[in-house]
């Protein structure tokens, strides 16, 4: 049992989360019950994680991808509207972390994927526009693009995009969760092998 601020003051200290210029608002989105016994996580806050939400009586939920974006329609309609509601009538917190919980070093999504991946030592861009977010490792033991791929699908049990094109063994590798497919052009200035990407544009491609 805790409280919803308190959790929340934690997340924000543990993540850093001020030290962010962000597309959304990171930390507390929409307020619930102050007492907080169960607590979901997910990735989005989707009309399912909602729904879940309710089914397992949770007071509060906590995502990667929230439900407020810089530039969107500020006009409660439509989708929005009604998982705010679900969330509102039902007393429910929703608490989000975008680029914060991409770049923590420990418990981020960038670093829990590299333990995914069995490296436990990693390096992590310090400048530009990927600062904090874009990370690079040499692999154990050199493995081929098909190779990769396989132990991709393994580590996260689904099939990647495997666009292939690189050298026929890779040892060094990047990569940066979520929409970060323009961070390509740093793996190729850093002399990478292969990057992996949360998303692909067609352009990426022909990068």
């Amino acid at each position: 049992m805790a409280r919803l601020n308190d959790i929340v003051d934690y997340c924000n200290d543990l993540l850093q989360a001020d030290a962010f210029a962000d597309f959304c608002p990171n930390g507390l989105q929409l307020e619930g019950r102050q007492q907080v016994d169960t607590l979901l996580s997910g990735v989005t806050a989707s009309r399912a994680l909602i729904e879940r939400a309710i089914e397992e009586r949770a007071d509060a939920i906590l995502v990667h991808h929230g439900l407020f974006w810089k530039g969107e329609d500020a006009r409660l309609t439509g989708m929005k509207f009604r998982r705010l509601k679900a969330l509102i009538e039902n007393g429910i917190g929703l608490i989000a972390y975008h680029l914060p919980l991409d770049a923590h070093p420990r418990v981020g999504n960038n670093a829990q994927l590299a333990l995914r991946f069995g490296l436990e030592q990693f390096s992590v861009l310090g400048e530009g526009e990927a600062k904090n977010l874009f990370f690079h490792a040499e692999l154990p033991k050199p493995l081929s693009g098909d190779e990769l791929a396989r132990q991709i699908e393994r580590s996260l049990n689904r099939p990647p995009l495997h666009i292939d094109g690189g050298p026929a063994l890779i040892r060094k590798i990047g990569w940066c969760t979520g929409a970060a497919q323009s961070f390509i052009d740093q793996a190729a200035t850093l002399g990478l092998d292969a990057y992996i990407s949360g998303e692909v544009s067609e352009q990426t491609t022909h990068a």
